[in-house]
């Protein structure tokens, strides 16, 4: 038994390590021995863009997003605006009709389909030759928009993808763990830019060749994921551009941000199984490796924690660092119970809010797997409120 208790640890233990220390050394060593070349410049001339925002019941909302968006230091004549709204019940509707004169459209959807769908509906109504997509619950930096048209000046980016900052106005709130995992994310996608391109765009910002937009993306997937993956496939990269912000405010309750996780991660999964063809290492080279590690591999990592743990307990009855190890981890998890039962709305200690965020974080990593085996996405999404 010790035998498989050692076993145990150490593939629960590989699995974690590679996911989250060897892939990104592994880029880092990669991304530092390449050098692409300078993107060609296009001096003086800024392709016409339409900014697509799926929006449902965001009436608190949806004026300060097109706001922002029209704010950015982008010329207006070449700017449009499509609002699709998601058969919205409120006012979100009548406040974006009063934008009629600026460029900004409303496309409203008959019955709810979910933001994928409504991405879908935006397609005959595109003008640009780029088409951003964007959340009406997230603010753009003013020139976040330029940055990501920029990108585009070298022929072989196709998908060019915002960088998330997550902000709070609230001091200890429930969720401060998304911000360092939101920054870890950012900085492999910064890695994998350098190495080839990453392998999936940001949902609450990212920018794609009108061509490409036009790709189909059955409603239950997710069309940021699917992006990066579709240009790939036509030959094109997609790459994280530093310059180009997001500010995303941060969920304000550990469940809240739970349930996001669990819908998010259900969706992604299904959608690597829709284009699973992409893990094939020798159709697809170091693309199918990045996929695999920075995906596939991320998603493994709670059941690779319970392996560790059952090996753990095996070995504790006759290693006593074992035994240390399993009382660590049930501190951990105690806390993190404890921030899971944490009343919503008031702020908890940082002690407690980290260890409460990678329990949440693994846990709907393994109902998201079970979800996706099953066929239990589901393609109509309820947006995530987030503070103001």
């Amino acid at each position: 038994m010790t035998s498989v208790g050692w076993l145990l640890v150490t593939a629960g233990a590989g699995v974690a390590l590679y996911a989250y220390v060897g892939y990104p050394a592994l880029l880092a060593l990669v991304g530092g021995a390449r050098r692409r070349p300078a993107p060609r410049a296009v001096p003086g001339r800024w392709p016409a863009v339409t900014v697509t925002i799926p929006a449902y019941n965001e009436e608190r909302t949806i004026a300060d997003a097109v706001e922002g968006v029209l704010r950015q230091e982008y010329p207006a004549d070449r700017l449009h605006v499509l609002v699709v709204s998601d058969a919205s019940t409120d006012g979100t509707d009548g406040i974006v009709r009063r934008y009629a004169g600026r460029n900004v459209e409303l496309l409203r959807l008959a019955r709810r389909g979910g933001k994928t769908a409504a991405e879908n509906a935006s397609r005959p109504r595109v003008t640009g030759e780029i088409v951003v997509n964007t959340d009406a619950s997230v603010r753009l930096h003013a020139g976040a928009l330029a940055a990501l048209v920029r990108a585009f000046d070298d022929p072989s980016v196709g998908v060019a993808s915002g960088r998330d900052v997550s902000m709070s106005r609230l001091e200890g709130e429930q969720n401060q763990g998304e911000s360092g995992y939101v920054g870890y994310e950012m900085w492999i996608r910064d890695l994998e830019t350098r190495v080839s391109g990453i392998v999936g765009a940001s949902g609450c910002l990212f920018a794609i060749r009108a061509d490409l937009h036009q790709a189909h993306v059955p409603e239950a997937l997710s069309r940021d994921f699917a992006s990066a993956l579709v240009a790939r496939e036509r030959g094109f990269r997609a790459v994280s551009v530093r310059d180009a912000l997001c500010y995303v405010p941060r969920t304000g309750s550990l469940r809240g941000e739970y349930r996001r996780k669990v819908r998010t991660m259900t969706r992604g999964m299904e959608t690597l199984l829709h284009r699973r063809h992409l893990l094939n290492p020798f159709r697809w080279g170091a693309f199918a490796w990045m996929l695999f590690s920075h995906k596939v591999c991320r998603w493994l990592v709670p059941w690779a924690g319970v392996l560790a743990l059952l090996g753990l307990a095996i070995l504790a009855t006759g290693v006593p660092w074992a035994r240390w190890l399993l009382l660590a981890a049930a501190a951990g998890a105690a806390l993190g119970a404890v921030g899971w039962l944490w009343p919503e709305r008031r702020p908890m200690p940082r002690l407690v809010s980290l260890p409460a965020f990678a329990l949440a974080a693994n846990l709907a990593a393994l109902v998201a797997s079970i979800k996706a085996v099953r066929g239990q996405g589901s393609a109509v999404w309820e947006p995530t409120r987030r503070e103001a």
